[in-house]
C-alpha cells in the first residue's frame, strides 16, 4: 500500500477497479481546510485520461506492471504478432488495442509489452524511431513565410510536419511521444 505522499509521475496504482499510471500530480495545501492531491491519471486498459482529487493520506494498492522486450513480427488479419526474443514464444494483440502505437511500428522492431499478471495492458514503442519518407511535396526555395514546413507521409502511414529540406526516401527520427519530427537519421 502507498499513500498520496508517495505519488510520483509514472507510478502505476490500482484504483476504482482499474490500473492507472500517474501522468501528473500536485500536492495542494490551501490556507483553509485540509491538504489534498490533484492528479491526472491514465487508465492503462482503456487509455482514457482522468483528473482525480484525493484527500491527503489516502491509500492505494501499488500495481506491479511487468514489461517484456518483444519483437514485432507481422499483422495477422488485424491481430498483431509479437515474439519474445528469449523464449521465442509468440502472442497476438488485437489492432484496436494498439492503434496509436502502430503508427510508429515497423516489422522486426523491438518494443516493450506491458503486462499485469497474465493480462496484456499495452505496447510501449521506443521514444524515438527511424522511419522513411514515402511521400512529400518538393520544397520550394525561398518559401519560408509560412514557417518553413510541409507534411510528409512515412512508411507506416503516419503523417508528420517536417522542414522544407526533407525529401522523399529520407530517413527521419520521429519523437513517438508527440508524433513530431526530431531530425534526419
Amino acid at each position: 500500500m502507498i499513500s498520496t505522499s508517495d505519488l510520483k509521475t509514472g507510478l502505476t496504482i490500482e484504483y476504482d477497479n482499474g490500473i492507472w499510471r500517474v501522468v501528473e500530480f500536485q500536492h495542494v495545501k490551501p490556507g483553509k481546510g485540509a491538504a489534498f492531491v490533484r492528479s491526472k491519471l491514465k487508465n492503462l486498459r482503456t487509455g482514457a485520461l482522468q483528473e482525480k482529487t484525493f484527500r491527503a493520506g489516502e491509500k492505494f494498492e501499488l500495481a506491479l506492471i511487468e514489461t517484456k522486450s518483444m519483437q514485432y513480427l507481422y499483422d495477422n488479419n488485424g491481430n498483431h504478432v509479437f515474439m519474445d526474443t528469449d523464449t521465442y514464444e509468440q502472442l497476438e494483440i488485437p489492432g484496436e488495442r494498439i492503434e496509436d502505437e502502430l503508427k510508429y511500428m515497423k516489422e522486426n522492431m523491438l518494443v516493450s509489452i506491458m503486462m499485469y499478471g497474465s493480462e496484456i495492458i499495452g505496447v510501449e514503442v521506443p521514444k524515438k524511431v527511424e522511419l522513411k519518407v514515402v511521400e512529400t511535396e518538393p520544397g520550394i526555395r525561398g518559401d519560408t513565410s509560412g514557417g518553413g514546413s510541409k507534411s510528409a507521409t512515412l512508411e507506416t502511414g503516419v503523417v508528420v510536419t517536417v522542414p522544407l529540406f526533407v525529401n522523399k526516401d529520407d530517413v527521419l527520427i520521429i519523437n513517438t511521444d508527440e508524433g513530431t519530427y526530431a531530425s534526419r537519421a
